[in-house]
């Protein structure tokens, strides 16, 4: 090799270690990111023609590689316990893959990662939500909080118990006659919600009319008459007549198996229908309950986060419902993904099409709450690297410096 080749050789040498002294560097300084992947820096020989030979440098990403964990006191600080990444967006609605999960709520609700990054997911408002297999269509940032209230009118219900069969059938005006002289066999009420979350009180009778046969008729409850209830002003809301198998106490086949009832005074209007299929009549005392849907208004009070990645919320009144199902995402070929400001990444053509789905499903990991993924940065090893690329940067400084010399010393010779 010539002088020139070695000083080129050299040169190259000190271009590799100072491009591996700055991997190193930028480990160190992020082996407390969240989230955080290190980078390599590895070397290959290269041969120029004419010129001798020398090195040139790489430098790759780890991203495929996992951190350690670490306990939080928040709910909303999550970690990816095995592969997949979060799917955040930036303030201009550019999509990008991350690991950093120290996310909290921002003074709009929304769940915010300390790079700024927002976290997407699916929506329940239209039921169990599915993702969108390769691309990120369907993804909405997540909000967990809200200064509205929830509330949900009610749309059905159920009664279920026993009639006597041994009462006495009604003979004169029944309870939907809605007449001062009605009479009946059994009354009950129930609790339904409109669509603010105002509760209404029905009262529901129950009138043996023939042997195995009764009404079942339906009021609502502030329009009944002070101390005789009947007539109602409104008049009944709904009625129907069930039949029983007198042999098994049962309904009948051709018995009807519910009631309707439509309250038009509401706005809008409260339709909700109640299932009577569990109805019974047999030789014992009444005993008639049941329940509806639907929610009075309520506020709500906290959130908590599934290891499937659902988000829950808690309202003042004690009830729960999913907001939000996290999603996930990963690529064939992590380490190529390209790295952007933030500990977040880019999906690009080297990291093969994106895959989206959820926790625990496919070859997607675990979500848990309360917990980040530390960098995966091992100090001990850096600062070994670091000490390593300093020497050889100095080796390859002296052979620069004694090739420059030798060259100085040719050409002195030469004159």
């Amino acid at each position: 090799m010539s002088l020139t080749g070695s000083m080129n050789a050299a040169v190259s040498g000190l271009k590799a270690q100072s491009a591996k002294l700055s991997t190193t560097s930028d480990n160190v300084a992020n082996s407390s990111t969240t989230g955080y992947k290190r980078s390599e820096t590895s070397f290959s020989s290269m041969v120029t023609a004419g010129e001798g030979s020398g090195v040139s440098s790489t430098t790759t990403q780890t991203v495929s590689e996992e951190g350690s964990y670490e306990s939080t006191s928040s709910d909303t600080d999550l970690a990816i316990s095995g592969d997949g990444y979060f799917v955040v967006q930036d303030s201009s609605g550019n999509v990008f893959l991350t690991r950093a999960g120290d996310f909290t709520e921002d003074e709009n609700g929304y769940l915010v990662n300390s790079a700024g990054y927002t976290l997407l997911g699916y929506s329940y408002e239209n039921g169990e939500p599915a993702s969108v297999i390769n691309g990120f269509d369907g993804l909405e940032p997540v909000k967990v909080t809200d200064t509205s209230v929830s509330a949900s009118a009610t749309t059905s219900g159920t009664l279920d118990g026993n009639l006597d069969s041994s009462a006495t059938a009604v003979t004169g005006d029944t309870a939907s006659a809605n007449s001062s002289t009605s009479e009946y066999s059994k009354k009950t009420s129930i609790i339904a919600y409109d669509s603010l979350g105002n509760s209404v009180q029905y009262d529901v009778y129950f009138t043996k009319t023939a042997d195995n046969e009764w009404e079942v008729t339906a009021y609502r409850t502030d329009e009944a008459t002070d101390e005789t209830g009947f007539p109602y002003t409104n008049g009944s809301l709904g009625t129907t007549t069930i039949s029983f198998d007198s042999s098994t106490g049962e309904l009948d086949s051709s018995s009807a198996s519910s009631l309707t009832i439509t309250d038009s005074s509401i706005s809008p209007a409260l339709s909700f229908t109640l299932d009577l299929s569990d109805m019974t009549q047999t030789a014992a005392d009444y005993s008639i309950g049941g329940d509806v849907d639907g929610a009075a208004a309520a506020s709500v009070s906290g959130i908590s986060i599934d290891t499937d990645g659902n988000i829950v919320a808690t309202y003042s009144d004690g009830s729960t419902s999913n907001l939000y199902k996290i999603a996930l995402a990963t690529v064939p070929s992590p380490d190529n993904l390209t790295s952007v400001d933030g500990t977040a990444y880019q999906v690009n053509a080297e990291s093969g099409t994106v895959v989206v789905g959820f926790a625990n499903s496919g070859s997607f990991g675990s979500i848990e709450s309360s917990t980040l993924e530390t960098s995966n940065v091992d100090l001990a090893d850096e600062l070994t690297n670091m000490i390593v690329a300093q020497r050889a940067y100095t080796a390859n400084s002296k052979v620069f410096q004694t090739a420059s010399e030798m060259l100085d010393t040719l050409t002195e010779l030469k004159r």
